[in-house]
C-alpha cells in the first residue's frame, strides 16, 4: 500500500511538471511571436486595423456621400466629378491612420524586426495616397485643358493626359523607392540602356508612334470621320492609337491599319466636304428639238436655284449645260452641290432631283436616249439587181442540180 502511494505521487509529480513546462513553451511561443513581436501585440494590431475598416465604411456611407450630394446641388459637374474620382483616396486615409496605430502598439518595440520598417511602410502609404489622389484627380481637371483641344485634337488631349498620369505615377514609385533607401538614378541609367537596345530593334514600332502623335498633332483626321486610304480601306475611323488606327469599313469589318501607313499613303478626309457634288450626264434622243434642250436645262437650273438642298452658285459651282453629242444621245452635263455631306441625306436629295428631272424631260415631250443602232435598206435604183443561176443548174429537190450537157446533144 505505502508503494502505490509512492508511485501515485511520482506520477502526479511528473504530470504537474509536464504541464508546466508546457505551460512555458506556450508562454515563450507567445511573447516570441513573428517577427519578434508577440501575438498579443499582433491580435491588437488586427483588431485596430479592423476597426479602421470599419469607421472606413461609416466614413464613406455619412461624410463622402453627404459631400456628393452638396456638390450635386452645384452648378458646375467638375466638383461633383472631383469628389467622385477622389473618393477611393478619401476612404483610405482611415486605413493609413489604422496601420500608424498599429504599429505604435508597444509590442512592436525597437528590437522587433517589424519596428524597424514601421516608419519606411507609414511613409510609403502615406507617399501612395497622395500621388493615389493627384493621379485621380487628373480627370476631372481636364477641363484645363480645353483651350489646347482648339489647336489640338481630343485625342492629343487624351494623350497628355496619360502622359501625366504615367509622370504621376513615375514620381510616386520614385519617391517610395527613395523612402527604402534605393537609388533611382541606377534604374534610370540602366532602363535607358534597355531602352537604346529595344529601340535599335523596334523601328517599325517607333515609326508608327511618330506617326501616331503627327496624325493627333496635324488633325489629319478624328474618330468618327469618313476616309479613303488610297489602296488600303475605305471606311470610318473607330479609334486613333499611338501604334495602329482601327477604321470599321461600310461592310462593318474592322481594318487594323498602321500608323506609318498614312504616311506614305494619300488619306482623303470625305467627311471634311463642305459640300458633296452631284455629277450626272444626262443623254436625250437626237430626236430632241434645240427648243426642247434649252427648256430642259432651264427647267433643271430653276430647280437648283432656290433650293435650299442645294448650294447656290455664289457658294460652290454649279452647272447645268448641254455638254456633248454622244454616239446615241444628246448629254446634258448637271454638276452642282448638296448642302449635307451626309450619305443618307445625300441619297434622298438625289433621289428627289431625279424624280424631277425625269418629270421635266417627260413634259418638255422629249425621251431620255439608250444605245441604239440604225439600219437603212435602200430602194428603187439602189436596190441591187436578182440574181439569176445560170441555165446549167436548176433548183430539184429542195436543192441545186447539176445538169450535165452530153456531147451529141443537139445532132
Amino acid at each position: 500500500m505505502h508503494l502505490w502511494t509512492s508511485c501515485a505521487n511520482n506520477c502526479n509529480g511528473e504530470l504537474v511538471k509536464n504541464i508546466l513546462d508546457l505551460w512555458e513553451i506556450v508562454k515563450e511561443v507567445w511573447h516570441s511571436g513573428y517577427a519578434g513581436v508577440d501575438f498579443g501585440s499582433l491580435i491588437m494590431a488586427l483588431a485596430i486595423l479592423a476597426f479602421a475598416l470599419l469607421i472606413r465604411g461609416i466614413f464613406t456611407k455619412f461624410v463622402i456621400n453627404r459631400f456628393i450630394r452638396i456638390a450635386q446641388k452645384s452648378e458646375s459637374k467638375v466638383d461633383d466629378q472631383l469628389i467622385l474620382a477622389l473618393k477611393g483616396p478619401i476612404r483610405f486615409i482611415p486605413v493609413v491612420i489604422g496601420v500608424y496605430f498599429a504599429l505604435e502598439i508597444p509590442g512592436f518595440g525597437a528590437e522587433s524586426n517589424i519596428a524597424a520598417a514601421s516608419g519606411k511602410i507609414i511613409r510609403s502609404l502615406i507617399v501612395f495616397n497622395l500621388f493615389w489622389g493627384l493621379y485621380c484627380a487628373i480627370s476631372p481637371l481636364t477641363f484645363l485643358l480645353g483651350k489646347l483641344e482648339e489647336l489640338f485634337s481630343t485625342e492629343m488631349v487624351n494623350f497628355l493626359v496619360k502622359i501625366m498620369k504615367g509622370l504621376i505615377v513615375c514620381l510616386g514609385a520614385a519617391t517610395v523607392l527613395q523612402l527604402w533607401g534605393i537609388e533611382v538614378g541606377p534604374i534610370i541609367a540602366g532602363l535607358g540602356i534597355v531602352g537604346v537596345a529595344v529601340a535599335l530593334g523596334a523601328q517599325d514600332l517607333f515609326k508608327n508612334l511618330i506617326s501616331g502623335f503627327l496624325i493627333l498633332a496635324e488633325k489629319r483626321f478624328k474618330a468618327g470621320d469618313w476616309v479613303l486610304v488610297d489602296g488600303i480601306v475605305e471606311g470610318t475611323v473607330e479609334k486613333i492609337g499611338f501604334r495602329s488606327t482601327m477604321i470599321r469599313r461600310f461592310d462593318k469589318a474592322a481594318t487594323i491599319v498602321p500608323n506609318a501607313v498614312f504616311s506614305d499613303k494619300a488619306v482623303t478626309n470625305f467627311s471634311e466636304m463642305s459640300y458633296r457634288r452631284i455629277y450626272w450626264k444626262i443623254g436625250v434622243e437626237y430626236s430632241t428639238t434645240v427648243a426642247q434642250l434649252q427648256v430642259i436645262t432651264e427647267k433643271i437650273r430653276e430647280y437648283l436655284i432656290g433650293n435650299a438642298d442645294f448650294a447656290q452658285p455664289d457658294e460652290a459651282t454649279t452647272f447645268v449645260v448641254t455638254d456633248s453629242f454622244n454616239s446615241s444621245s444628246i448629254d446634258i452635263m448637271i454638276y452642282c452641290f448638296t448642302r449635307t455631306t451626309v450619305w443618307g441625306e445625300w441619297l434622298n436629295i438625289k433621289q428627289d432631283f431625279a424624280y424631277a428631272i425625269k418629270g421635266i424631260v417627260e413634259q418638255a415631250g422629249t425621251g431620255f436616249a439608250f444605245p441604239s443602232i440604225s439600219v437603212y435598206r435602200g430602194k428603187g435604183a439602189d436596190e441591187p439587181e436578182p440574181f439569176m443561176p445560170p441555165s446549167e443548174f436548176k433548183e430539184g429537190n429542195g436543192a441545186v442540180q447539176v445538169v450535165e450537157k452530153s456531147g451529141n446533144e443537139g445532132h
